[in-house]
């Protein structure tokens, strides 16, 4: 019967794993990634705060798709906690580490990562049932978008806790991994491939529903003269939501690669030169997705710019400006009953639409 290890402070398995974590935190490195480390951290916390803030403030974002969206918002503020304790937990004080603090450190940015994940897939999903009925918006309820979110914090949670609930190599020292020397490098395989294959499926999905929406509001607008805003609107939705996935991809794939090579034991495949760049390079992911936001969705940041600059408008210019047409949505109302058909037929903008509504009632 094996032994188990589970009073052993963490200098005990970087050791029996050969795993350096002095000289490669050390120095000029050390000041570099705790500079731009900080800096991120900082700017993940204020711009995920006011994402979160403007779909709470903001009427127009009171729709599935937003509630999902801020919550993918909230994720990256859980990953920059994540990455602050990384921060005070890691080189040289990595050895000083009891082996539940560690588990803690590395279920923190699990979690973080799985949430992320997780809530992309929904957010397809809900794309998924919008647009292949022709509507900008799902009908999902606001308490099924809750049981979703609590659903995806769920699985997320208990993903961050499978190694520390016993997929762990505490029992069997030769199964422990190079990067995450108390981790069974066959948990880093199996968490590797499920999440490559996750994000492959997801950008299949996802292109699958952007050229359907293409394709159907090309062939659409060709017949008709309806409103300009009205028929990109679908469009300028998916772009938005493919950026995310794209920037997800790009940001974290490198990083699960390299766990999966370290999984299969890669001895000379120079893993931990390049382990601590794309972890800086999987933390710049919770940092781009508020700038897309922000760009994509003229509206987003019309409202964070008015939290941040704190301006006090009058009533009148908020109506006024609550009639100009979003560039995601185009009634402050029940939007997600109107089909995008329906909006490129009607030749009138969405202002005009309200206000022929108001008139007939």
């Amino acid at each position: 019967m094996n032994e188990c290890y589970y009073d052993k402070r963490m200098d005990f398995f970087y050791n029996k794993t050969n795993t350096d974590t002095v000289d490669e935190w050390t120095g000029p490195k050390l000041i570099v990634v705790l500079c731009f480390g900080t800096f991120f951290c900082l700017f993940i916390f204020i711009s995920n705060s006011l994402v979160i803030a403007a779909v709470v403030k903001n009427k127009r974002f009171h729709f599935p798709f937003y509630y999902l969206l801020a919550n993918l918002a909230a994720a990256d503020f859980f990953a920059g906690i994540a990455y602050v304790f990384l921060m005070f937990n890691t080189g040289p004080v990595s050895k000083t580490l009891t082996v539940n603090r560690w588990f803690l450190r590395q279920g923190l940015l699990d979690t973080s990562l799985t949430a992320s994940l997780v809530n992309l897939l929904v957010i397809a999903v809900e794309r998924h049932m919008s647009i292949m009925r022709m509507k900008i918006h799902s009908n999902l309820t606001k308490k099924r978008v809750t049981f979703l979110i609590i659903s995806i914090w769920a699985i997320a949670i208990f993903m961050g806790a499978v190694p520390t609930l016993g997929w762990n190599c505490l029992c069997d020292i030769t199964a422990c991994s190079s990067l995450a020397p108390i981790y069974s490098r066959s948990y880093l395989v199996f968490w590797s491939i499920l999440n490559l294959v996750v994000f492959f499926i997801m950008v299949v999905v996802y292109i699958r529903i952007y050229m359907y929406v293409q394709r159907k509001t090309n062939v659409l607008s060709s017949h008709t003269s309806g409103s300009i805003s009205r028929r990109r609107t679908p469009v300028k939705l998916m772009k938005t939501v493919m950026t995310l996935l794209g920037a997800f991809v790009v940001c974290w794939t490198p990083g699960l690669v390299v766990l999966l090579l370290d999984g299969l034991n890669c001895t000379y495949c120079g893993i931990q030169n390049v382990k601590r760049w794309f972890l800086l390079l999987a933390l710049l992911n919770s940092v781009m997705n508020p700038i897309i936001y922000s760009y994509k969705d003229d509206e987003m940041w019309g409202t964070m710019k008015r939290m941040i600059c704190c301006s006090s408008e009058d009533k009148s210019q908020d109506r006024r400006s609550s009639r100009i047409p979003s560039t995601v949505l185009c009634r402050s109302t029940d939007t997600s009953g109107h089909y995008i058909e329906d909006g490129i037929i009607q030749g009138t903008i969405c202002g005009k639409g309200d206000l022929g509504d108001k008139g007939n009632s």
